[in-house]
C-alpha cells in the first residue's frame, strides 16, 4: 500500500509537467557484477526502495530532491548489497537526515538535488565503496559514453528488481536536448533513451549517471513511457551545484528540510 501511495504522490507532483514523468528503471541493461558500482544506495521510505542514490563521503549519500515526497514517513538507505531481498537490518541499513537544496522546487525547475547524512559513518570495504564527484564545473561533450544504474522497473509499467542493473548511455547534446523537450534545460545532462532503446525508468530517480568514473549527474526525470526511443533521459548536472554540495558536506550537524 506504502509503495502505491508513493508512486501515486509522484504522479500528482509532475501532472502540471506535460509528458514529463518520473525515471528509476533501468530499460535494456543487465544485472550489474556484484564487485562492480559498490557506491549504489537505495533510499528507502519505510523499509520499501522508492530511489536509487551513490555514497561520496563516509557520511553523505546524493540522491534527487524529489524523492523525499512523504513528509512523516521515515527515509533510510541501504548500503553494501546489489540484492535487496538481502538487507542486513543492523549493518548496511543507515537512518538519515535530509538537506534538500533550498531553490528546489519540483523537476520542472531544476536544483533536483538532495543529500543524506548518514546516523552513522559507512564503513568502506570489499563491498562498499564511495564514488568521487567532479572537481570543476566542467562541460561534458555530446556522445560520451557513460553508465546509469538502478533497482527500477525494467519496463513500462512494471515493478522494481531486487538486484541492481545497469546500462550504458551516451550523452545528447544539450541543445538537441532542449529541442526534443520544446523547453529550456538549466543545469541538466541529457543521456540515453533517444534515438536509442535504453535508458531509465520509474525506480532509478536519484542514481548516478557515471561517466569516466565519476558521478556527473543525478537521474532526475524522463517520459511518461520508458519505451525507448523517445526524448531524452534528463539529469541533474552534479558539476554546477558543487559550491553548495561541498557546504553541505562539511556540516557536522544536520538540520531537517
Amino acid at each position: 500500500m506504502m509503495r502505491g501511495l508513493h508512486k501515486f504522490l509522484l504522479f500528482h507532483v509532475l501532472t502540471c509537467l506535460g509528458q514529463k514523468a518520473l525515471g528509476s528503471e533501468i530499460i535494456n541493461g543487465e544485472k550489474a557484477q556484484r564487485k562492480s558500482l559498490l557506491y549504489m544506495a537505495s533510499v528507502q521510505i519505510d523499509g520499501t526502495h522508492v530511489c536509487g542514490g551513490f555514497l561520496v563521503t563516509e557520511e553523505f549519500v546524493v540522491t534527487a530532491a524529489h524523492c523525499d515526497t512523504e513528509e512523516n514517513a521515515k527515509m533510510s538507505v541501504v548500503l553494501g548489497t546489489h540484492d535487496l531481498k538481502s538487507v542486513n537490518e543492523k549493518t548496511i541499513r543507515y537512518d538519515v537526515v535530509k538537506y534538500k537544496h533550498p531553490s528546489y522546487v519540483d523537476i520542472e525547475y531544476g536544483n533536483d538535488i538532495m543529500l543524506l547524512k548518514l546516523s552513522r559513518k559507512a564503513k568502506l570495504s570489499k563491498t562498499m565503496k564511495k564514488i568521487k564527484l567532479p572537481s570543476q564545473d566542467k562541460i561534458i561533450k555530446a556522445n560520451t559514453k557513460c553508465i546509469v544504474a538502478g533497482w527500477g522497473f525494467i519496463k513500462t509499467d512494471g515493478q522494481n528488481v531486487d538486484d541492481l542493473r545497469v546500462v550504458d548511455v551516451s550523452t545528447i547534446d544539450l541543445k538537441v536536448c532542449q529541442r526534443e523537450w520544446k523547453r529550456p534545460l538549466a543545469n541538466v545532462i541529457c543521456a540515453g533513451g533517444y534515438k536509442t532503446n535504453k535508458g531509465f525508468c520509474q525506480g532509478d530517480s536519484g542514481g548516478p549517471l557515471v561517466c569516466n568514473g565519476k558521478a556527473v549527474g543525478i537521474v532526475s526525470f524522463n517520459s511518461k513511457s520508458c519505451d525507448y526511443p523517445d526524448l531524452p533521459n534528463v539529469y541533474t548536472e552534479i558539476s554546477k551545484l558543487l559550491p553548495w554540495i561541498k557546504k553541505i558536506l562539511k556540516k557536522k550537524a544536520c538540520k531537517m528540510y
